[in-house]
């Protein structure tokens, strides 16, 4: 079968792999759609990856069931999460699978096939397309609507999204729907012109030198934002996030990023702040979000770009430079067989 290859330094190619097999528990998707997220970008951009690929949200065909397998069948539709729970703890029986203390993360998943643990697993009803099942079934709304729970105060009325990728771009879809105002930050003219035509009421472009949080202040006549979210995955807008949001304001980090020094009582005690981290989302979230979909939230508006696999080089490459919202990768029906 064919499988992207993250060679680093920008290069993606296509390798020819070997079919993966199912253990135990697990079973064979057939790919129709993968998609691209921003926590690929260290991958793309560095070392690379000497196996595999970095791919980890994903839909298709079931093809083969591993042992043990009895919750689907072979020819059903999925999408698929990424992290799955041992299925047997207090948190995997809420279906709180990124809290159990044995989770398994499955990647590869930019490939005409890969391997995930069958109670990972989420049906797709025949109401629901391939884009937008791989939005609600992985990070690119899951994480936004996860996000969006831990945030629900309603003194909450102005947000500050640092960084409209992606992730940020599915925090605004989220948050305008909440009926929130919604102040947009990038580097990236294009991606802020997503912002706008998503909702964003104001964006600010973070480059040329321009003060961020002087802006922010500006537009919120000087008090901060109720709510700054970090999606861009960077130290210095996580700064920003904690110098933007106002007295008593919340900060939500999304975008994985390094150590970065933060004062306890400058930028938490004197100012009553509240950090709160936001990680994928529950395997349980997955019916609120199709309500979502149903009852007319426009999740599919996040998806710019459509590449056929065989140009994930230049799929890869248009995202890194900040010019798409969220991409997906497509695939062949042939490759169900």
């Amino acid at each position: 079968m064919k499988s992207v290859h993250m060679s680093g330094a920008g290069v993606v190619t296509l390798t020819d792999c070997p079919d993966p097999q199912p253990g135990p528990g697990e079973v064979i998707i057939a790919t129709r759609v993968s998609a691209l997220c921003g926590s690929e970008m260290k991958t793309y951009r560095g070392a690379g990856q000497q196996t595999g690929n970095s791919g980890h949200e994903a839909v298709g065909v079931v093809t083969q069931l591993g042992a043990g397998v009895t919750t689907l069948q072979v020819g059903q539709r999925v999408g698929v999460s990424a992290i799955s729970g041992c299925g047997q703890c207090a948190e995997c029986v809420q279906g709180r699978y990124t809290w159990c203390p044995d989770r398994k993360f499955y990647g590869n998943m930019h490939a005409e096939k890969f391997v995930i643990a069958a109670n990972a697993c989420h049906p797709l009803p025949d109401d629901v397309g391939w884009d937008v099942g791989v939005l609600i079934t992985g990070d690119g709304f899951g994480v936004p609507y996860h996000t969006s729970l831990k945030v629900r105060d309603p003194a909450i009325e102005t947000v500050a999204i640092f960084g409209a990728g992606p992730i940020g771009l599915g925090n605004l879809l989220m948050q305008r729907y909440l009926g929130r105002t919604v102040i947009a930050v990038d580097v990236s003219p294009t991606r802020l012109e997503l912002a706008t035509e998503l909702g964003a009421q104001q964006v600010v472009n973070a480059g040329e030198g321009s003060d961020v949080v002087a802006t922010i202040r500006a537009l919120t006549r000087g008090k901060g934002a109720d709510l700054c979210i970090e999606a861009a995955g960077r130290p210095e807008t996580a700064k920003q996030c904690f110098a933007a949001v106002r007295i008593a304001g919340t900060v939500v980090f999304n975008g994985e990023q390094p150590a970065l020094p933060l004062s306890p009582s400058e930028d938490f005690i004197r100012r009553d702040i509240t950090a709160v981290g936001s990680w994928y989302y529950h395997f349980n979230q997955y019916p609120p979000m199709l309500d979502l979909y149903r009852q007319g939230l426009p999740i599919g508006n996040l998806i710019t770009h459509h590449f056929p696999l065989a140009q994930a080089d230049e799929a890869f490459r248009l995202m890194a430079a900040g010019l798409t919202g969220k991409v997906l990768l497509t695939y062949p029906e042939g490759t169900a067989s």
